[in-house]
């Protein structure tokens, strides 16, 4: 709409992007959003609605316009690598950078995709056509580093105590081997984060968003028009308030909003939210939200 961006979300950490859902447009949001492209290492595509993936070709493009890019990946569902492929072939645009896909088909992993930063893992939902929802998980840090411990093992204080945090292994001064699991306390969990839109209530969305810190889950609605979200395949914002509470998350973004409503009603829909869940909002265009360690 002229007042909202379609739903998309960009998980940043440590300079990298993980984005989540392409409709048409979504590029000129991650350049309001002063993100650009540089550090976008991953697309996740829930479903092939247009509001969800006619954005690609506009990324894929501007990503292209940069100096050495690097390779990108893109999970989906079956037919995302032709989808992608056969308007590359129809517009001719160039590639500079490696695209890898990886498609859902009958049989998957829960695990979609890892590296050394997250674990992305996924889950079919229930909409008019096949749809998956996605749960990144950071990895786990090392444990609280024991200065006590460090020292009697006799290994100064220093860059040698900046690599033991790091999980290496270093010499004191006895000319000892000190591990890091020697002075380190039990690994730290990293964030969790949830993406679910465009679906009915089902019991992947429990699995998708168990416990995370924060999910962003689809409120398309208010309740008194429910009838419209079970037609069409979606959910309330009481719907999804309700599930993210009910699935342990700390807090929920409610997003995917109707059309129907116009800015100055998602004081409404967020209040619809907040009835079932305290910790539960509305998403705004181009929001940022800080997602804090447990400890």
């Amino acid at each position: 709409m002229p007042y909202r961006l379609l739903t998309s979300l960009a998980v940043r950490l440590e300079g990298e992007i993980y984005l989540f859902d392409a409709g048409e447009g979504t590029q000129l949001g991650l350049k309001k959003a002063r993100l650009g492209v540089r550090g976008l290492r991953l697309i996740g595509v829930s479903h092939l609605h247009a509001d969800h993936c006619l954005g690609l070709p506009g990324i894929l493009m501007l990503k292209a316009q940069m100096e050495n890019p690097a390779p990108l990946t893109i999970l989906g569902p079956p037919g995302i690598e032709e989808f992608v492929l056969q308007n590359q072939k129809i517009m001719e645009f160039f590639l500079n950078y490696p695209v890898r896909f990886i498609e859902w088909c009958e049989g998957s992993p829960e695990l979609a995709y890892e590296d050394e930063l997250v674990r992305i893992l996924w889950n079919p939902l229930q909409h008019t056509r096949f749809c998956l929802g996605f749960r990144l998980e950071e990895r786990e840090r090392p444990g609280k580093f024991d200065p006590a411990r460090a020292q009697a093992f006799r290994v100064p204080k220093g860059p040698l105590w900046g690599k033991l945090q790091r999980g290496e292994s270093v010499t004191g001064e006895t000319g000892a081997v000190i591990t890091a699991q020697q002075v380190l306390g039990a690994p730290r969990r990293g964030r969790h984060v949830a993406y679910v839109v465009d679906t009915r209530p089902t019991k992947s969305i429990y699995r998708l968003s168990k416990d995370v810190d924060i999910a962003f889950i689809e409120g398309m609605f208010l309740p008194e028009d429910s009838h419209h979200a079970e037609a069409k395949g979606h959910m309330t914002v009481t719907d999804g308030a309700r599930i993210a509470r009910r699935a342990g998350a700390n807090r929920a973004v409610l997003v995917h909003i109707s059309p129907r409503y116009g800015v100055e009603e998602l004081d409404s829909l967020e209040a619809a939210a907040k009835q079932q869940f305290s910790e539960a909002t509305m998403g705004r265009e181009l929001e940022i939200y800080v997602v804090p360690y447990a400890e």
